[in-house]
């Protein structure tokens, strides 16, 4: 390893009520990729937030290439060759990728105007040497999420960063994708340049990184060579102990059928889709970005309207037209967006259980207190839901707790079919063990679950049955004994196997 281009000593850093960070220690090579492990609310934002000039720390010093540096803002942490790339996008939709690589930063032609034409040109070439397939006059607001996520990584690189930092960048990226960013990973190393690499996918971290430091509850906690850890070792600094059986199933017997779903067709994006759900199964359905997994689950509850097919609740045919007429009929929805459109951020944590059933403690314009209370405290112990207070607002919990709140207000309906898209999507090792044992614990009691994810550990280890999608088509269907990576990753890419 060669010598540091970046130290930060003894941070420390309060908020009313928090500490933080307390004298938190981290080092940064020449070329190396550092990998910064830790549960939500372990202190890894705080202390990014430090270095990008977000906050400024309390107590302690930064120090880049063996000098003291003052980081005050963002600008001064850019001059100091400092790149963030934040797990929110930042980009402005109605731009153009040349246009958001570029803003802030334009570049001067004759006479002092924008010289449009040399932007274009150095944009496409930084796009191009990165490999995508993606053009400089783009509009953002027509690329996917995993392709805008790519122009960030584009953005950061285009200011000669010598230290980037990348917050779970592979977040919303598919596999092809995943590996044209370790590539760049790779080339980024030559040129010398540091990364720091945040992630909750552990095995992520085992292919890119050459050391990883964790910190827990805004401490210190160490830092290994990640060539001689294990696994376990990082998820016991991680929690404080070890997690051997991370992935929770129990075995029972499944009941009658309870949802059917029967070649459900909708314009070019879902193709003749039939499968059964039985009662107490857990079903995976896998499949790469794009493969129509959330655009099944959306058409189940009601959200998007589909062309032709059928949908039946234990034998019984519906129409579901709405989110309403499915939760009449005992289906809830845990969507992929638990911010966006699972959560309303700025309301408490009461009010987010209890939304969907209000009707329950409310007469007219009266809401009974009591009640809702009662109702809100059972699924905070229910689901160990860790929270100062029923009133706390639900943006200041971490996203293991905010992801419990979502599932609990759907429990309050009592559905029969819970559809989870992406249940354990950013939320730290910990919480999903917890977030595993509340599944196993729903399918003991015979709720049939639909678990979509991206986390091939997650739905081998979990499911009863997986169904495997690639272009709005199911290309696989596996039984437990048949579940491997390998296997589901082949249907995911366009092998197929008895899909009718």
């Amino acid at each position: 390893m060669q010598e540091n281009i970046l130290s930060m000593r003894n941070i420390h850093k309060k908020f009313p009520g928090v500490y933080a960070l307390n004298g938190v220690n981290f080092e940064l090579c020449h070329g190396e990729v550092h990998a910064l492990l830790g549960e939500n609310g372990a202190g890894k934002s705080t202390l990014i937030k430090i270095l990008a000039g977000i906050y400024t720390a309390d107590e302690g010093e930064i120090l880049i290439e063996g000098k003291k540096a003052k980081i005050t803002d963002v600008y001064s942490s850019q001059a100091h060759g400092i790149s963030v790339i934040h797990q929110e996008l930042c980009l402005a939709p109605a731009m153009t990728v040349t246009d958001n690589i570029f803003l802030g930063k334009e570049l001067a032609g004759k006479g002092g105007f924008i010289n449009f034409a040399k932007q274009r040109y150095l944009a496409q070439k930084l796009l191009d040497s990165l490999k995508l397939e993606i053009k400089a006059t783009d509009k953002v607001s027509n690329l996917s999420v995993a392709q805008q996520q790519m122009v960030e990584i584009a953005k950061a690189l285009s200011i000669d960063a010598e230290i980037i930092v990348m917050d779970e960048p592979t977040a919303s990226l598919t596999s092809k994708e995943v590996e044209m960013l370790f590539q760049t990973i790779k080339e980024l190393k030559k040129k010398n340049i540091a990364i720091i690499y945040i992630s909750h996918r552990l095995e992520e971290l085992f292919q890119v990184s050459d050391r990883v430091t964790v910190l827990r509850d805004g401490k210190y906690i160490g830092t290994r060579e990640t060539v001689g850890t294990t696994r376990d070792e990082l998820i016991a600094m991680m929690v404080g102990r070890e997690l051997k059986d991370l992935y929770k199933r129990s075995v029972h017997p499944l009941g009658e059928t309870v949802l059917e779903v029967k070649n459900l067709n909708r314009n070019n994006i879902l193709h003749n889709i039939s499968f059964s759900l039985k009662k107490g199964e857990i079903l995976g359905i896998s499949g790469l970005v794009g493969s129509g997994r959330t655009e099944l689950a959306r058409a189940i509850f009601g959200i998007d309207s589909y062309d032709s097919g059928e949908i039946l609740i234990s034998g019984q045919k519906v129409q579901i037209h709405s989110a309403a007429a499915a939760m009449e009929n005992g289906i809830a929805l845990v969507p992929e967006d638990r911010k966006g459109q699972g959560l309303v951020l700025i309301q408490s944590v009461s009010y987010n259980i209890t939304i969907p059933i209000l009707k329950q403690f409310m007469k007219f314009i009266h809401i009974n207190r009591k009640v809702e209370e009662e109702i809100t405290s059972s699924y905070i112990e229910k689901l160990s839901i860790r929270t100062p207070s029923l009133q706390q607002i639900a943006q200041n919990l971490s996203g293991g707790n905010q992801q419990k709140i979502v599932i609990a207000k759907w429990l309050g309906t009592h559905p029969k079919i819970l559809i989870m898209d992406e249940p354990t999507r950013g939320v730290d090792v910990g919480a999903k063990a917890e977030l595993y044992s509340i599944i196993n614990m729903l399918a003991e009691q015979g709720v049939g679950i639909i678990m979509i994810s991206s986390e091939l550990p997650e739905i081998v280890n979990m499911s009863d049955r997986v169904l495997v999608m690639f272009k709005g088509r199911i290309t696989g269907r596996l039984e437990r004994k048949e579940l491997q990576q390998e296997t589901v990753m082949y249907y995911a890419t366009g092998g197929i196997k008895d899909a009718s």
